[in-house]
């Protein structure tokens, strides 16, 4: 299976003008088979070429792939906005990055989606060093980091232009219809009945973390019990978010210390992973706001705890710890739980096809663990590379079956 990368600096120019590479040519699309480009109803049921379940990079980026191929597409997202993982949420008077801190240039897919962005003036170089704290000390380390100055949702927001996306959309239940086309059953999760709550589609992409995934395959409809058992062989590690406001004056303290306090990563401790001084990304400064990552060690201690404020507080009292003692008293604070933060063992595919006589292919970082060291810039390349894949993969099985 050939992955449409090589021309990395072109390739999202390539991919918005429906170019995606040697061999893909749909042969026939729901539009020629139902009378609607876009979307059909039979019996008030949505008719697509191809679902992609989840909002994230490699969704994204398989759906926008298979979109501008002629597919009719659709994507199925249980949250109100795209970005899965790379996310953005609105704080005191402004918005704080809670998910990815940033992208680096590590590996081709995101090579091209940091030049392409840059390009729009979505992202920006936030900084060329990053401090690592060790024995007390912090260590610069050369490292690009580029990030959006409205929030790194920006990112998932630019790759779902143009794309039919339901929001506030779980997948319930996935089952085969009597004419060899999957079923999809949909939980509405955000209270709009707008959207059908069930849709059909000739093939299905599944782009969100193993252990969800398993909610709605794991389950008697014929799919292989090896792709089953490589889907429960997947383990993630979670993380705690906490995000902090502080009073504007402390801005002044900020001015006068080591700038790579910006970005502080902290390889040897228990509890803490990285700090982040989000407030310096936005053009509209109005206070400090710090964000935290938990080790996981840290966060398995608060996966099932209700009141996250008392984890988010543990943070902050560390940081104060090793960077400035006002960092445990905020004006305000909010705290997330990613359960499924980062992959810890992905497999060594480009994407994972469930195999039998119906398309459905899994994608996202689960897949793509042999293709650069790892670390959290290749996790990102690897579901975008993925999300490629799968595009191709689904492309060629609708092309075989000739519908």
């Amino acid at each position: 299976m050939a992955i449409n990368l090589r021309l990395a600096r072109n390739l999202y120019t390539r991919i918005k003008a429906g170019l995606s590479g040697r061999g893909f040519n749909p042969p026939l699309r729901c539009a020629q088979l139902f009378g609607n480009c876009q979307l059909s109803t039979v019996n008030s049921m949505s008719m697509f070429d191809v679902v992609a379940i989840g909002a994230g990079m490699a969704g994204l980026m398989c759906a926008r792939q298979l979109r501008q191929a002629g597919y009719a597409v659709a994507v199925v997202e249980k949250s109100r906005g795209p970005g899965g993982r790379v996310a953005t949420r609105r704080v005191q008077g402004g918005r704080a990055d809670h998910g990815a801190r940033y992208l680096e240039p590590q590996g081709d897919a995101v090579r091209g989606l940091i030049e392409d962005l840059v390009d729009r003036d979505l992202l920006k170089l936030w900084t060329d060093t990053v401090g690592e704290f060790r024995n007390g000390e912090i260590a610069a380390i050369p490292k690009s980091c580029y990030a959006a100055p409205d929030g790194m949702n920006a990112i998932g927001k630019y790759l779902a232009e143009g794309l039919d996306i339901w929001y506030g959309r779980r997948v319930q239940a996935i089952s085969r219809t009597d004419n060899q086309m999957w079923h999809l059953a949909l939980e509405v999760t955000d209270g709009n009945l707008d959207k059908p709550q069930e849709s059909i589609a000739k093939a299905v992409v599944v782009a969100i973390p193993a252990p969800q995934a398993l909610m709605f395959l794991d389950s008697d409809i014929g799919l292989q019990p090896d792709f089953l058992d490589k889907l429960r062989s997947i383990e993630y590690d979670p993380c705690i978010a906490a995000i902090a406001g502080y009073p504007a004056a402390k801005q002044q303290d900020l001015d006068s210390l080591n700038p790579l306090r910006k970005s502080v990563f902290f390889p040897d401790n228990s509890d803490l992973d990285w700090i982040g001084l989000d407030s310096s990304k936005r053009i509209d400064l109005s206070q400090p706001v710090f964000v935290v990552h938990s080790s996981a060690v840290f966060a398995e201690r608060y996966l099932e705890a209700v009141n996250l404020e008392v984890a988010g507080r543990e943070l902050l009292d560390r940081a104060a710890e090793y960077l400035m003692p006002w960092l445990k008293e905020p004006e305000w604070l909010q705290v997330h739980r990613w359960r499924y933060a980062f992959c810890r063992n992905s497999l060594p595919v480009a994407c994972l096809p469930a195999g039998g006589n119906l398309p459905l292919v899994c994608a996202g970082d689960l897949c793509g663990g042999d293709s650069l060291p790892d670390s959290f810039a290749s996790r990102i390349d690897g579901a975008l590379r993925s999300g490629l894949a799968a595009a191709n993969w689904v492309n060629s099985q609708l092309s075989e079956t000739g519908v």
